[in-house]
């Protein structure tokens, strides 16, 4: 995917971002793990509720999904749309894909593995956009050209500029 806004445009927005003061990026990359992961922990238990018939897997389930509503709520507020369940898929998806990718790894398969740690990257970087409200949905597009910076490429630039 690639974006509408220039670079110029781009480094505005995370400098007023910067500016306001509102984000601690390291704290909220640990938080993201951390809402990946207990995503996965929902996925788990509910697997294995269903491969053990044991009912109480089921009420870790309820526990760990409320949990996971409470940390993502700290991050992403429900506003337009499906913004909210779009930030938890994209999270889910990308740690899945690094699941994948670490798994064809270890299989010795390293263009596989590339391929599916830069989609994971891609959902993770889009996540942050979207969270960070560097862009709006208007400002994605699908087409690649000349002009526009992929999602990645700026989120590049932000942690660069965020480095202390």
């Amino acid at each position: 995917m690639t974006l509408a806004l220039n670079e110029q445009q781009f480094i505005q927005k995370v400098n007023d971002l910067r500016k306001s003061g509102t984000v601690d990026l390291s704290l909220e990359e640990d938080l993201s793990i951390a809402i990946m992961n207990l995503v996965s922990l929902e996925e788990h238990f509910f697997f294995t509720a269903e491969k053990t018939k044991k009912e109480e897997y089921f009420d870790l389930l309820s526990r760990v999904r409320e949990m996971r509503k409470s940390l993502l709520a700290r991050m992403i507020e429900v506003t337009e749309g499906e913004t909210w369940c779009i930030s938890k898929h994209l999270l889910a998806a990308s740690m899945r894909l690094m699941e994948v990718g670490t798994k064809l790894q270890g299989e010795k398969k390293k263009s596989e593995a590339k391929e599916m740690f830069d989609k994971a990257y891609e959902l993770y970087s889009l996540f942050w956009m979207l969270r960070l409200k560097l862009v709006s949905t208007s400002e994605l597009k699908t087409e690649r050209n000349d002009g526009p910076r992929t999602e990645e490429d700026l989120i590049n630039k932000l942690l660069d500029c965020c480095k202390e």
